[in-house]
């Protein structure tokens, strides 16, 4: 206990710091807040992650290793966003919706294919770096053409002199503070699932995944609060795609074998992680915000994940309902709501056109 509450008041600290520091940097450097969120801020918070699918890959866990990525993911795009949105409607950026929502359903998708024949090689994780290091070529070119920030409060100019060193050394602080806190609930996590017993996938796609986005959600949260909300949603996008192409190229590159991947996960993890990859882009794109109805249908969608994966796991007659119920109900409805939100919000986008 003492250990699981000492992580919680670290990695609000940590989130803290991060956020600060990183729009003090972001207004010194003259690029927009969005830019350090989708590269400082992601990779830093990204790094429990990193550090949990490289211990888990050279203790032969490669369930663990896989399916954290997969479940952090999905707990980022659907927790983390969907607590941020309910907090206050995160408004999304041009950039998000033209170019880094489609590269993260691009790279989902990248990493589907590369693990259909059930594993993922070192060449895997050579074309996933490589897709990585494009990645940073497209957010560096994006950095040098993006205007300076908009300040509107009345300590902008002294945040923009503030020196830049030492906005970076408070970030280096913030996030040595948020991998810290994700070592330690993680420790206390796994302790908890061991003790009672679940699989390794299992502990992989919940336990783990929830506690390596533990920074994620701190930082983004922290961040809507303040208002900061480029960083809250492009730390999100950011993360997913570090995780993704970094963290499984990485992993499968310095693997003493190749990285296997459950049938299960292939039949069911990593459809869900595209498809909530997918639903990001009509949900952005509608009004180019996630308002708070659609946090909650975010959270709603996780909670069904969620029982699914245990149920399913655990041999619960309740997966079957579950299933049929997400088949034949749920998944019709959220078509249908998507069609129409992208709808509208294409007809609005037409009407400003032609006026």
């Amino acid at each position: 206990m003492i250990q699981l509450l000492s992580g919680l008041v670290l990695l609000i600290a940590g989130a803290e710091l991060l956020v600060r520091a990183a729009v003090r940097l972001a207004a010194r450097l003259k690029v927009r807040p969005l830019i350090i969120g989708l590269t400082i801020v992601a990779f830093g918070s990204s790094a429990p992650q990193m550090a949990v699918s490289l211990q888990a890959t050279l203790s032969e866990n490669t369930d663990i290793a896989v399916g954290s990525v997969i479940g952090s993911s999905i707990f980022n795009v659907l927790v983390t966003l969907g607590l941020s949105a309910l907090i206050i409607p995160l408004r999304v950026s041009r950039q998000l919706v033209r170019l880094d929502i489609p590269l993260m359903i691009g790279a989902s998708l990248l990493v589907f294919v590369l693990a259909y024949n059930e594993e993922l090689t070192p060449l895997d994780g050579l074309v996933l770096l490589t897709a990585l290091v494009l990645y940073l070529g497209l957010l560096l070119r994006q950095s040098r053409h993006s205007a300076r920030p908009q300040q509107n409060h009345d300590d902008a100019t002294a945040k923009a002199r503030a020196p830049w060193l030492r906005s970076l050394v408070i970030m280096l602080c913030g996030l040595a503070l948020l991998a810290f806190a994700g070592h330690l609930l993680l420790g206390a996590a796994v302790e908890v699932a061991t003790n009672l017993g679940l699989s390794e996938r299992i502990i992989g796609l919940t336990i783990i995944a929830v506690s390596t986005s533990l920074p994620e959600l701190a930082t983004s949260l922290i961040a809507a609060v303040r208002g900061q909300r480029d960083i809250a949603v492009g730390n999100v996008i950011g993360s997913n795609l570090f995780n993704l192409l970094g963290v499984l190229g990485i992993t499968a590159l310095v693997a003493p074998t190749p990285l296997s991947v459950s049938p299960n996960a292939l039949d069911f993890d990593l459809p869900v992680m595209l498809g909530v990859a997918v639903l990001c882009l009509p949900v952005f794109y509608s009004g180019y915000r996630i308002t708070r109805a659609e946090g909650l249908l975010f959270l709603s969608l996780y909670l069904a994940y969620g029982l699914h994966v245990v149920s399913f796991t655990t041999g619960m007659p309740l997966a079957g309902k579950l299933e049929h119920l997400m088949l034949f109900f749920v998944l019709p409805a959220l078509v249908a709501f998507l069609l129409f939100t992208s709808l509208r919000a294409w007809r609005r986008q037409h009407k400003r056109e032609s006026l």
